[in-house]
């Protein structure tokens, strides 16, 4: 059976929009800060710069502020080991240019040797510019056991 031009065509143009990729900022941001988790667990830190805005800050559970290189070497430290950990409760807001990813997590791994646990929620903020997402501010508050 021979396929008329116009079914044809409207098939062309159902397969090619299947394959083009969606615009979709909240599954982008989504892959985005899973991709951002695994570099910081793997010391990753050309990934974990590269999703980072120049003017970077992190804002402690004790209310100090990193900048993004004070970051970068606290997260590379040799004394450092995170295990794989699972972001619970996440949640992508978009306000044009600007994005809220907001979750929990639950972090073990050791400092120095020395066990740690830790149990906190988060905002990390992301802003578009030139077309791509940087996260430019973390800030994390402990959520007590």
């Amino acid at each position: 059976m021979k396929k008329s031009f116009p079914t044809l065509a409207l098939c062309l143009v159902l397969q090619a929009c299947a394959l083009a990729p969606q615009n979709n900022p909240a599954a982008e941001l989504t892959r985005q800060a899973d991709a951002w988790d695994a570099a910081i667990v793997r010391k990753d830190m050309a990934a974990v710069a590269a999703n980072m805005a120049p003017d970077y800050r992190h804002i402690r559970d004790n209310g100090d502020v990193a900048d993004g290189p004070g970051f970068l070497a606290a997260i590379g430290s040799p004394k450092l080991v995170i295990d794989p950990y699972k972001v619970e409760d996440f949640d992508v807001r978009i306000y044009g240019d600007v994005a809220l990813l907001t979750g929990r997590t639950r972090m073990t791994g050791s400092y120095d040797g020395k066990q740690f646990k830790s149990h906190y929620r988060y905002t990390d903020v992301y802003v578009r510019r030139d077309g791509k997402w940087k996260v430019t501010s973390v800030q994390i508050t402990p959520i007590a056991e």
